[in-house]
């Protein structure tokens, strides 16, 4: 006779959820993902305005290629196939960076595809730092050897102490020597996660620029169709996605989770609950005395990065056509640091004869102070009024850089409050916990929670980005399973 299937209970549709949940219900578990939306895939998930597809979450990815680790990750999770895309950087261009500072102005640097080729291009526009940029490229190149390998994954720990690069990056480049200007180009992958340079930990500044060299990718499809496929994969294991079930209490009892409780005061039962979510929003739905005073304030006191804010526009395909590179515009201070950026990709849409323009930059808080306590459709013309004057100010910024645009409409933008409200994300951070140097021991094992039976999973727990987020979940289950059993039944 065979053995019930325990109950596991997931919170959270997003990547980190689904992920989770596809490997859980793999390995025999009963699986039920709880969505509070309407729709499953939280900032996976696009939407439609004006008839075309505006993504919010996946704008590009990394190291999809055969035997890279987002690779071994889709074949695992045996979503690969479904999920069609296009490389990047044929034409020899991933990013274009173009710097907007008295130290480098008018300077450009192309962040090409492969590591011997941006090793090249550095030390074409910085022929004095040659040393330097060897140095660098020695440190990428062994994170991408041990990112690829799953080095982390299949160690005795979930701890990244093996990967010997936990000082500030920014910190790396002072003791190097590195000049403004080079530092100017270093530092922009830390600002991909969240984090300044002078306070981002090597090894993540590393993973990320390591992920994007093995090779870059755009989707054909919309990041709602990715999760789609996610969905579908996790139905074919015998899952279970509910949508509309927003969760109020998680509960426990003597420290041990039972299960949860929904907003509409319905209760489901499990022997494992896996919070896809904010751990400071978790810390929300247990009751008193679930936890220890001192996991408490370890978790309360943690940081986040900062918000964005995000316009899309309609133009002319005819004059602007897709561009098959991203484009950031930098402001840096005299020492190389990041102030601010903006991100711009021009994409072919659905609809005929038109591009999508995308803007994504810092989310400015103090604009949306005035509603702060309101909730997404509640908050008036006033509001709308300011975001869309924001939205028109960052749009007559880009006509400055690619000149005017032909049949220029705003189909959308959103703030801050926006992704607060959609994914119960503290202040609308984008990519959740600050993974700094200075917090490192407050953000240690963020998947291992006080309670027996309640774990982390998402962005929060490891790292933000697909592959970051993804780890997270295996990390996770290697948690629940136990390192010995995860070596035996998790194969990649």
């Amino acid at each position: 006779m065979n053995a019930i299937p325990e109950k596991v209970i997931i919170v959270g549709s997003g990547v980190g959820g689904l992920s989770m949940a596809i490997i859980l219900a793999g390995l025999g578990y009963d699986v039920t993902v709880l969505e509070k939306n309407r729709q499953p895939g939280g900032l996976l998930r696009s939407y439609t305005r004006d008839g075309i597809e505006c993504a919010t979450g996946v704008h590009y990815l990394g190291s999809l290629d055969k035997g890279q680790v987002l690779r071994k990750f889709f074949d695992y999770l045996g979503i690969t196939d479904a999920i069609p895309v296009s490389r990047m950087g044929t034409s020899g261009v991933i990013d274009r960076y173009l710097f907007d500072s008295p130290n480098t102005h008018p300077f450009q640097f192309d962040l090409p595809a492969g590591f011997d080729t941006y090793e090249k291009n550095l030390k074409k526009d910085f022929p004095a730092e040659q040393a330097i940029i060897e140095q660098i490229l020695a440190s990428i190149r062994k994170t991408s050897e041990q990112l690829h390998a799953l080095d982390y994954l299949y160690a005795a720990d979930n701890d990244f102490s093996l990967l010997d690069q936990a000082e500030s990056y920014g910190e790396i480049l002072d003791q190097l020597g590195c000049s403004p200007r080079l530092r100017s180009v270093l530092a922009i992958p830390s600002s991909w996660i969240g984090v300044p340079v002078a306070d981002c930990p090597a090894y993540y500044h590393n993973m990320a620029l390591a992920s994007y060299l093995s090779s870059s990718w755009r989707l054909e499809q919309s990041g709602s169709d990715m999760a789609a496929v996610l969905v579908d994969r996790l139905k074919d294991l015998g899952g279970k996605v509910i949508t509309s079930a927003e969760v109020d209490k998680i509960l426990v009892t003597s420290r041990v989770v039972s299960g949860v409780q929904l907003k509409t005061g319905e209760c489901l039962t499990g022997s494992i609950v896996i919070a896809a979510i904010h751990p400071q929003v978790v810390l929300k739905m247990l009751p008193d005395g679930a936890v220890k005073p001192s996991y408490k304030n370890r978790i309360t006191k943690i940081k986040n990065t900062h918000s964005i804010f995000t316009v899309h526009a309609r133009i002319d395909a005819e004059s602007h056509p897709e561009i098959p590179h991203n484009i950031f515009q930098v402001e840096t201070d005299k020492k190389g640091n990041i102030n601010d950026l903006r991100y711009y990709q021009f994409r072919k849409s659905e609809k005929k004869n038109t591009t999508l323009l995308s803007i994504l930059t810092s989310g400015n808080d103090e604009l949306w102070i005035p509603w702060k306590d309101t909730l997404t459709g509640h908050r008036g013309r006033e509001y709308r009024e300011v975001k869309n004057k924001y939205a028109e100010k960052l749009l007559n910024e880009a006509e400055k850089i690619f000149g005017s645009f032909k049949d220029l409409k705003l189909l959308d933008a959103y703030t801050p409050l926006t992704i607060r409200d959609w994914v119960h994300s503290p202040d609308g951070s984008a990519y959740g916990v600050l993974r700094s140097s200075s917090q490192t021991l407050g953000t240690a094992l963020l998947n291992r929670t006080a309670v027996k039976g309640l774990y982390l999973a998402g962005q929060n727990v490891l790292a933000p980005g697909l592959i970051g987020t993804i780890m997270g979940s295996f990390s996770t289950v290697k948690l629940i399973l136990g390192p010995d059993e995860f070596r035996k039944k998790i194969s990649l």
